[in-house]
């Protein structure tokens, strides 16, 4: 588990040879390109990194209500050009899909005032119609002496005045606000609606036949993805009024002997530098293939920064536990075992998959293994003096045991970021904050086991008040890391102690959210058992079909505990870990590593 040291790179070649450039370093796939422009294009002007364009063609196509039959063999397929004519046909079908919106809407409305037309200019001697709804019960407030005017239509709600004025009428002389009902008349509106409804109708079928090409557009999803970053990556490069391209980025130290090789054969400029205590790498995670699933679980919620420390291992594991926990049920673990085994190949046909799948196979251990040693099987205790009942080690109807077992297991989490904080702190005095917070959870776990009879309560109350005490004195004297001399600075050290104390209430609020561990395993085991319940009572007061009803009981039943059960080991699994553990353990975030590599297979 550890973060790639990198090194900054810097390549300069002629302005002729930056196509060549950087094509090739997409095939090198090692560098993680970082713009050299002063100032960039408009970020709506600017290339996107990725092929957004061709994922919403593909998500238009996906989505239309009939497909066609597929074209598997396209030689001459062109990405680019397809997808503009997919993204044509999306953005046209939604123009026309307002306008024919607007069309209706002025219909509607115009529907009381009946199918007229406009008198052109001059028709009226100079007068102007002017329409209003007037609310029947405000008929009688327009005035007769003012204003010719007449009621064309009358409803339940309103009338419908038309006045023949030269200028419209002042605000205060009518009762309402005059309506706008445009110059179109119904019968113009209706053939515009209808040209547009048969528009939109040859759009749908233009959508439908583009779908023959679908497939070919998702094979080829990574060469548009290749080509986006293309485009992104030319945007990078800084042009110089000499002829020359630079181009910089950051690179894996040991990937930097192949990037020099190729900068002597192809007679380019390569400079490689370390980080500077200004420069803000990327972050490159590097462990084990059979832990890198951790890296997922950890680059949901964050990414740590370079000159921090990796704790994806750690989640990794410690998510597994405490899902195995939250499920608490080996037969739960079998099912998902059994749904991982029909997975399996096709799992490891990509790399992303053969991580989760080596994930998800510890989580289907953790599971049947602390489903045992509670002694659940959907629901149902082993007998005493059985095979399986000799595994049981744990009662999870113990309230105090398993309550005391998942504060422990919280605080122990608790210090070991705080240790790793500790570990991976940049000078000695940054240590002490850390491991005094170490002292003070220890300190507090003794006097509660003191409390509650687990070993000598003198003892224990002796040893965890020094432990805490100590704990806090360490929190305040290195509450500031870089303390300098004289009072005033002394008294600033002190300030910033006291203000680091106040994480107390956060520390002992993060410790108590462990027992989520023990309330959802409770739930779970619960649930399980009391649908097991239900079946059998109904089996009991339902002869013959009592066996169906209880059967369909029992499998709804346990795939509705076993899905809630999973979305909780998840959710709450993560939290744990992204929440109360990183908090503690990780001081800066930073950013993941992007190689600009090429995605499509030759």
């Amino acid at each position: 588990m550890s973060i790639m040291p990198l090194k900054r790179a810097t390549l300069i070649a002629t302005q002729a040879d930056k196509s060549r450039l950087l094509r090739d370093l997409q095939e090198l796939g090692c560098m993680h390109l970082e713009s050299l422009r002063p100032t960039g294009p408009a970020p709506e002007e600017a290339a996107p990194e990725h092929a957004e364009d061709a994922r919403r063609a593909l998500r238009w196509l996906q989505e239309a209500p009939r497909q066609r039959r597929q074209i598997l063999i396209e030689p001459e397929f062109d990405v680019a050009d397809f997808v503009a004519r997919v993204l044509a046909n999306k953005q046209a079908v939604r123009d026309t899909g307002d306008d024919l919106d607007t069309v209706r809407d002025h219909l509607r409305a115009l529907a009381p005032w009946g199918d007229f037309q406009l008198p052109e200019e001059g028709w009226l001697n100079g007068q102007l119609l002017w329409f209003y709804e007037v609310p029947l019960r405000e008929l009688d407030k327009i005035p007769r002496e003012r204003f010719a005017w007449e009621v064309v239509h009358r409803d339940h709600r309103f009338a419908y005045v038309v006045v023949i004025a030269e200028e419209e009428p002042p605000h205060d002389a009518m009762p309402v606000p005059r309506t706008h009902t445009g110059a179109e008349s119904r019968s113009s509106l209706a053939r515009r609606q209808e040209s547009l409804e048969v528009e939109l109708e040859g759009l749908a079928a233009q959508r439908e036949s583009l779908t023959h090409r679908r497939t070919l557009l998702q094979r080829n999803m990574d060469r548009a993805e290749d080509q986006a970053a293309m485009r992104h990556a030319s945007e990078t490069t800084l042009e110089t009024e000499d002829g020359l391209c630079l181009l910089q980025g950051w690179v894996p130290a040991a990937a930097a002997p192949a990037l020099q090789n190729y900068a002597n054969a192809g007679s380019m400029a390569l400079t490689l530098a370390d980080p500077t205590p200004r420069d803000t790498p990327p972050t490159l995670l590097k462990n084990p293939p059979k832990l890198s699933g951790g890296q997922d679980l950890l680059g949901f919620y964050e990414t740590p920064a370079y000159r921090t420390w990796d704790p994806s291992t750690i989640i990794f594991f410690s998510f597994t536990t405490f899902f195995a926990m939250i499920l608490s049920d080996a037969g739960y673990g079998l099912t998902l075992g059994c749904i991982l085994a029909f997975f399996w190949k096709r799992m490891g046909e990509s790399e992303s998959g053969l991580r989760m799948r080596v994930l998800m196979s510890y989580l289907v251990g953790a599971t049947i293994v602390y489903g045992m040693m509670v002694g659940s099987y959907f629901g149902v205790s082993p007998a005493q003096g059985s095979l399986p009942g000799a595994f049981k080690i744990l009662d999870i109807n113990d309230y105090d045991s398993m309550m005391r077992i998942s504060i422990l297991i919280g605080a122990m989490h608790i210090v070991l970021a705080n240790a790793m904080m500790a570990y991976h702190a940049p000078y000695p005095s940054a240590r002490g904050k850390p491991l005094g917070w170490c002292a003070a959870v220890i300190g507090g776990v003794l006097l509660w086991f003191g409390a509650t009879g687990i070993g000598p309560p003198a003892t224990m109350e002796t040893l965890g008040t020094i432990l805490i005490a100590g704990g806090l004195v360490a929190v305040v004297w290195f509450g500031d890391p870089q303390p300098t001399g004289g009072r005033d600075n002394l008294l600033k050290r002190l300030g910033k102690g006291l203000i680091s104390l106040t994480d107390v209430t956060k520390l002992f609020g993060d410790v108590l959210s462990y027992m989520r561990l023990f309330a959802l395993g409770l739930a779970s085991a619960s649930l399980a058992l009391t649908f097991n319940e239900l079946a059998g009572q109904v089996r009991a007061a339902v002869p013959g079909l009592g066996v169906l009803l209880a059967l369909l009981i029992l499998v709804l039943g346990h795939v509705l505990n076993l899905g809630l059960s999973i979305m909780s080991g998840v959710v709450h699994g993560l939290r744990l870990n992204v929440l109360e553990f990183l908090n503690w353990s990780v001081s800066d975030e930073g950013y993941p590593f992007k190689p600009f590599a090429r995605k499509e297979m030759r």
